[in-house]
């Protein structure tokens, strides 16, 4: 039946679910301790970055034809061990409780370059095998209640994690948070053992992809997920570090108001999928970007906790009407790419590293100038470039592989 949830959805929605709370535990905090390990320089947790998100951008291409060898299944099983072994890295770095980056420089390198590695592998291994995946398993009649499903879930675990992390950190200290991490992490694998095989094989060479990638007619897509991907690095990395600076390194404080800002949003999200199914995406992706991006404007004036909670509550549930809409209709555009789905996830997945890869050497000229706060404006422009999504009508597969 066209309204059933797919065995393969299921198996991929509790993996996925167990594994986001194990990135949950970290998270908020992961910024922040980088940016401890850094002696307080922001710049060096934006080199940090830069290198991890460039190392996926110009490797994603080579690993997908690579996948074509191991299959998108054993890849997922094998990403989530590499997955762990990042957090393991991470471990070793805080249980060597180094006090000073400078002195200590060479081994907090390697360990960092390790980890790196780690990330890089996990990111090749783990996201083309699920967005692929989940545009199998999903369908376009309750793909909006479906995707309200996973970020439902999402959402609650982004509601209680921030609070134990937060309690956590106050007693004890990021090696447990490391270590609850890879053993959640690892349990993940769990549910994939009765995952559904799906046969995609990656048609296009490592320079053909880049040309597709910077194609006339693939622009409109492309920006729209440059723009997800920018924001994403002001909501991930930028944003954690200015509050808990605000909040003074109150780590309970910081996962505590973190967990009551998401936990208003975790009603109205559980509805918000039936209610996109029945509505047209493409207007409320219209209006949820225009909420979202005043969202990120009126954070720029921050001063104080209650402002975090009243203004992030409002940015928290404006992010509904704009993440549901923008991924359901992702998923529809890979769904319809037929066998070329995955070359489509492998443009998207650039696309976002991109974005990323510029935002951060924008924030990094920025911040030169002015106070962390005012990168909020570009999180805003770069919102209502996910509105691009809207103008793409190609369909992929209609363009020969060179």
């Amino acid at each position: 039946m066209e309204g059933r949830i797919s065995r393969g959805f299921t198996c991929l929605y509790s993996s996925r679910m167990i594994l986001k709370m194990a990135a949950s535990l970290l998270g908020l905090f992961l910024p922040i301790f980088l940016y401890e390990i850094f002696g307080y320089k922001l710049e060096y947790v934006i080199y940090y970055y830069l290198v991890s998100f460039s190392l996926y951008l110009f490797t994603i291409a080579w690993g997908a034809k690579y996948l074509n060898r191991i299959g998108l299944r054993r890849s997922l099983r094998i990403s989530i061990v590499w997955g762990a072994l990042f957090y393991f890295w991470l471990y070793i770095l805080d249980v060597l409780d180094f006090q000073e980056f400078s002195a200590n420089k060479e081994v907090i390198l390697l360990l960092i370059a390790a980890a790196l590695f780690s990330m890089t592998v996990h990111r090749v291994m783990y996201w083309l095998p699920l967005h692929t995946d989940f545009a199998k398993f999903t369908n376009k009649r309750n793909r909006g209640k479906q995707m309200s499903l996973l970020y439902s879930t999402t959402v609650l675990l982004a509601a209680v994690m921030p609070l134990l992390s937060g309690f956590i950190l106050s007693e004890y200290s990021y090696s447990v948070l490391f270590l609850l991490s890879i053993i959640i992490y690892l349990t993940s694998l769990i549910p994939l053992v009765n995952i559904p095989k799906t046969r995609e094989r990656f048609r296009w060479g490592y320079f053909q992809t880049w040309k597709e990638l910077f194609s006339r007619e693939r622009r409109d897509v492309v920006l729209a997920f440059m723009g997800d991907g920018a924001e994403n690095v002001i909501r991930i990395i930028i944003w954690p570090i200015f509050i808990w600076e605000l909040l003074n390194g109150d780590y309970f404080e910081v996962g505590l108001i973190t967990s009551l800002v998401v936990f208003v949003s975790v009603v109205l999200q559980l509805f918000t999928g039936k209610f996109i199914d029945t509505k047209d995406k493409k207007k409320m992706l219209k209006v949820g970007t225009w909420l979202y991006a005043l969202g990120w404007v009126l954070k720029i004036f921050i001063a104080s906790a209650f402002h975090i909670f009243i203004v992030s509550t409002y940015h928290n549930l404006a992010q509904i009407f704009t993440r549901t809409p923008f991924d359901a209709l992702q998923y529809e555009k890979a769904a319809d790419q037929g066998h070329f789905v995955d070359e489509f996830t492998v443009i998207h997945e650039m696309a976002l590293m991109a974005g990323r890869v510029i935002m951060l050497v924008v924030v990094l000229v920025l911040v030169s100038f002015v106070s962390l706060n005012w990168t909020f404006i570009l999180a805003a422009a770069a919102t209502l470039a996910m509105n691009f999504i809207l103008h793409e009508n190609h369909v992929y597969h209609q363009r020969p592989a060179g």
